[in-house]
């Protein structure tokens, strides 16, 4: 927490965590800072509620059952809440998200919902030790961003790309990312629990 105290006083304005139940503790710890909390990790629907009540947006958007329970939760908390859907760009068997095949009819389903707002993409994609070996991941991302932009009346909310983690940020800084995931570079790797 210490550290993540000092990355917030430094500067650092979002956080991303993977699990509900970790993130409610450190929300508590840090509640006296201001920091906007956006839910990274794969998120079942019986977390939807707690989700939605702490987190200011979620990355993982990638089923139309999960569309449809944030959607029936946001509206019971009076809320319409921003979204990202996850593409699992390298097809990974041990990764979530939707095949990039099957972004186009989520998007539809998720743009119709009114408790949600679609408001771009994320990806994990494989690790690879060149981080050059990524960028056609990244790139493919961006282009899957542009095709929703030219599908939508509202191409102006679809603004975010969330890729690129410690090792390959830049990469994907370069490709088109708004949002990284440096967790590693900044805090250290995460305690083995």
């Amino acid at each position: 927490i210490t550290h993540i105290r000092e990355g917030i006083e430094a500067g650092v304005r979002i956080l991303g965590e993977n699990y509900v139940q970790e993130a409610a503790q450190k929300m508590q710890a840090l509640s006296d800072l201001a920091v906007s909390w956006h839910f990274i990790g794969h998120l079942q629907s019986n977390k939807v509620k707690a989700a939605l009540e702490s987190f200011a947006c979620i990355h993982t958007l990638d089923r139309e059952s999960l569309a449809r329970e944030l959607n029936r939760a946001a509206q019971k908390l009076g809320k319409r809440i921003p979204a990202l859907i996850q593409v699992n760009t390298g097809y990974e068997g041990s990764k979530s998200g939707l095949a990039p095949e099957a972004l186009f009819p989520l998007f539809e389903l998720a743009s119709s919902l009114d408790g949600l707002e679609v408001r771009g993409l994320m990806a994990l994609p494989p690790y690879f030790d060149d981080p050059e070996e990524a960028r056609p991941h990244f790139r493919g991302l961006r282009e899957l961003l542009e095709r929703l932009r030219d599908r939508t009346a509202a191409p102006e909310i679809l603004s975010e790309l969330s890729m690129g983690m410690s090792h390959d940020f830049e990469v994907a800084i370069e490709e088109g990312a708004t949002m990284i995931r440096i967790g590693t570079a900044l805090f250290g790797t995460r305690p083995i629990s």
